[in-house]
Protein backbone atom coordinates (compact mmCIF):
# COMPACT_ATOMS: atom_id res chain seq x y z
CA UNK A 1 0.00 0.00 0.00
CA UNK A 2 1.14 3.54 -0.77
CA UNK A 3 0.91 6.66 1.00
CA UNK A 4 -1.98 7.58 2.26
CA UNK A 5 -3.33 10.52 4.86
CA UNK A 6 -6.66 9.97 6.41
CA UNK A 7 -8.35 12.27 8.78
CA UNK A 8 -11.28 14.72 9.33
CA UNK A 9 -12.47 17.39 6.79
CA UNK A 10 -12.83 21.09 6.83
CA UNK A 11 -14.96 21.50 3.58
CA UNK A 12 -14.81 25.56 2.23
CA UNK A 13 -15.83 26.68 -1.27
CA UNK A 14 -14.37 29.39 -4.23
CA UNK A 15 -11.46 31.97 -3.90
CA UNK A 16 -10.51 31.12 -0.16
CA UNK A 17 -7.92 33.94 -0.32
CA UNK A 18 -4.36 34.05 1.28
CA UNK A 19 -5.86 36.86 3.94
CA UNK A 20 -8.57 34.39 5.08
CA UNK A 21 -6.32 31.81 5.54
CA UNK A 22 -3.77 34.20 7.63
CA UNK A 23 -4.41 37.56 8.03
CA UNK A 24 -1.55 40.25 6.87
CA UNK A 25 -1.69 41.19 10.93
CA UNK A 26 0.14 37.99 11.74
CA UNK A 27 2.65 38.11 9.44
CA UNK A 28 5.03 39.21 11.42
CA UNK A 29 5.46 36.13 13.49
CA UNK A 30 8.61 34.44 12.06
CA UNK A 31 8.09 30.83 11.24
CA UNK A 32 11.74 29.63 11.72
CA UNK A 33 11.06 29.99 15.01
CA UNK A 34 9.32 26.91 16.61
CA UNK A 35 7.33 28.78 19.48
CA UNK A 36 6.44 31.11 16.19
CA UNK A 37 5.46 29.18 13.66
CA UNK A 38 3.24 27.40 16.55
CA UNK A 39 1.59 30.71 17.34
CA UNK A 40 1.31 31.10 13.35
CA UNK A 41 -0.38 27.96 13.15
CA UNK A 42 -2.94 28.82 15.85
CA UNK A 43 -4.33 31.79 14.09
CA UNK A 44 -5.10 29.40 10.37
CA UNK A 45 -8.16 30.18 8.40
CA UNK A 46 -9.07 32.82 11.26
CA UNK A 47 -9.78 35.45 8.54
CA UNK A 48 -12.85 32.82 7.28
CA UNK A 49 -16.44 34.50 7.58
CA UNK A 50 -18.78 32.69 10.54
CA UNK A 51 -20.40 30.37 8.01
CA UNK A 52 -17.81 27.94 7.76
CA UNK A 53 -17.93 27.55 11.85
CA UNK A 54 -14.28 27.53 13.88
CA UNK A 55 -11.05 25.59 12.06
CA UNK A 56 -9.49 25.29 15.30
CA UNK A 57 -11.33 25.09 18.68
CA UNK A 58 -11.27 28.46 21.17
CA UNK A 59 -8.13 27.27 23.39
CA UNK A 60 -6.49 24.88 21.18
CA UNK A 61 -3.11 25.35 19.18
CA UNK A 62 -3.93 23.20 16.28
CA UNK A 63 -7.08 21.80 14.15
CA UNK A 64 -8.84 18.59 14.36
CA UNK A 65 -9.00 18.70 10.46
CA UNK A 66 -6.49 17.49 8.52
CA UNK A 67 -7.43 17.75 5.18
CA UNK A 68 -8.91 21.32 3.91
CA UNK A 69 -11.81 20.43 1.08
CA UNK A 70 -12.20 23.32 -1.01
CA UNK A 71 -13.78 24.75 -4.76
CA UNK A 72 -11.40 26.72 -7.22
CA UNK A 73 -8.74 29.53 -6.82
CA UNK A 74 -8.33 27.65 -3.35
CA UNK A 75 -5.03 30.35 -2.09
CA UNK A 76 -5.78 33.38 -4.33
CA UNK A 77 -4.77 36.84 -2.79
CA UNK A 78 -0.90 37.83 -2.04
CA UNK A 79 2.38 35.32 -2.81
CA UNK A 80 2.53 34.92 1.18
CA UNK A 81 4.09 32.00 1.78
CA UNK A 82 2.97 32.29 5.46
CA UNK A 83 -0.67 30.95 3.83
CA UNK A 84 0.35 27.03 3.33
CA UNK A 85 3.09 27.58 6.83
CA UNK A 86 0.09 28.84 8.70
CA UNK A 87 -1.83 25.08 7.64
CA UNK A 88 1.13 22.99 7.69
CA UNK A 89 1.41 24.72 11.55
CA UNK A 90 -1.77 24.27 12.58
CA UNK A 91 -1.85 20.51 11.31
CA UNK A 92 -2.80 20.08 7.80
CA UNK A 93 -1.51 17.39 6.17
CA UNK A 94 -3.37 18.59 2.50
CA UNK A 95 -5.80 20.57 0.58
CA UNK A 96 -7.68 18.86 -1.50
CA UNK A 97 -9.18 21.30 -4.27
CA UNK A 98 -10.87 21.90 -7.78
CA UNK A 99 -8.19 24.38 -8.62
CA UNK A 100 -5.22 26.44 -6.83
CA UNK A 101 -3.76 29.96 -7.43
CA UNK A 102 -0.29 29.41 -9.20
CA UNK A 103 1.37 31.13 -6.05
CA UNK A 104 0.12 29.16 -3.60
CA UNK A 105 0.53 25.88 -4.89
CA UNK A 106 4.05 27.15 -5.95
CA UNK A 107 4.61 28.14 -2.28
CA UNK A 108 3.17 24.28 -0.73
CA UNK A 109 6.03 22.60 -2.44
CA UNK A 110 8.41 25.18 -1.71
CA UNK A 111 7.90 25.13 1.76
CA UNK A 112 6.66 21.68 1.87
CA UNK A 113 4.30 21.88 4.40
CA UNK A 114 1.13 20.48 2.66
CA UNK A 115 -0.31 18.40 -0.43
CA UNK A 116 -1.77 20.62 -2.65
CA UNK A 117 -4.38 18.07 -4.64
CA UNK A 118 -5.98 18.61 -7.39
CA UNK A 119 -9.80 16.91 -7.28
CA UNK A 120 -11.74 15.91 -10.49
CA UNK A 121 -14.62 16.46 -9.10
CA UNK A 122 -16.07 19.49 -7.40
CA UNK A 123 -16.09 18.16 -4.01
CA UNK A 124 -16.87 21.07 -1.55
CA UNK A 125 -20.47 20.73 -2.83
CA UNK A 126 -20.34 16.55 -1.99
CA UNK A 127 -18.68 16.42 1.38
CA UNK A 128 -19.19 18.54 4.33
CA UNK A 129 -17.17 19.84 7.17
CA UNK A 130 -16.71 16.66 9.89
CA UNK A 131 -16.39 13.96 7.81
CA UNK A 132 -13.90 11.07 7.70
CA UNK A 133 -11.80 10.59 4.55
CA UNK A 134 -8.71 8.62 2.63
CA UNK A 135 -6.56 10.08 0.30
CA UNK A 136 -4.93 7.24 -1.27
CA UNK A 137 -2.01 8.70 -3.72
CA UNK A 138 -0.73 5.65 -5.34
CA UNK A 139 -4.55 5.01 -6.13
CA UNK A 140 -4.99 8.98 -6.78
CA UNK A 141 -8.52 8.62 -5.24
CA UNK A 142 -10.10 10.11 -1.98
CA UNK A 143 -12.42 8.16 0.13
CA UNK A 144 -15.46 9.37 2.23
CA UNK A 145 -15.99 7.21 4.95
CA UNK A 146 -18.82 8.92 6.09
CA UNK A 147 -20.43 8.65 2.36
CA UNK A 148 -18.82 5.74 1.72
CA UNK A 149 -17.94 7.58 -1.71
CA UNK A 150 -14.79 7.71 -3.50
CA UNK A 151 -13.72 9.95 -5.93
CA UNK A 152 -10.67 10.51 -8.13
CA UNK A 153 -8.06 12.94 -7.49
CA UNK A 154 -5.21 14.69 -10.29
CA UNK A 155 -2.05 12.89 -9.82
CA UNK A 156 0.44 15.66 -8.10
CA UNK A 157 3.46 15.17 -10.20
CA UNK A 158 6.86 16.65 -10.08
CA UNK A 159 5.70 18.36 -6.71
CA UNK A 160 5.45 15.20 -4.89
CA UNK A 161 9.26 14.47 -3.78
CA UNK A 162 9.81 17.86 -2.87
CA UNK A 163 7.05 17.97 -0.65
CA UNK A 164 7.77 14.53 0.50
CA UNK A 165 11.61 15.92 1.70
CA UNK A 166 9.83 18.69 3.04
CA UNK A 167 10.11 21.54 0.55
CA UNK A 168 13.07 22.69 -2.00
CA UNK A 169 15.61 23.41 -0.37
CA UNK A 170 15.70 19.69 1.23
CA UNK A 171 14.65 18.03 -1.63
CA UNK A 172 17.66 19.96 -3.10
CA UNK A 173 19.90 18.49 -0.77
CA UNK A 174 18.65 14.97 -0.65
CA UNK A 175 18.94 14.97 -4.23
CA UNK A 176 22.63 16.31 -4.33
CA UNK A 177 21.71 19.20 -6.00
CA UNK A 178 23.11 21.77 -3.35
CA UNK A 179 25.22 20.98 -0.54
CA UNK A 180 23.92 19.39 2.58
CA UNK A 181 24.49 21.10 5.88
Amino acid sequence: MGKVISGKIFVVDDNIDTDQIIPAEYLTLVPSKPDEYEKLGSYAMIGLPDRYGKFIEPGEQKTQYSIIIAGENFGCGSSREHAPIALGAAGVEAVVALSYARIFFRNCSATGELYPIESVDRLCDLFATGQEVTIDFTAERIINHTLDRTCSLKPLGEVEPVIDAGGLFDYARQTGMIAAR
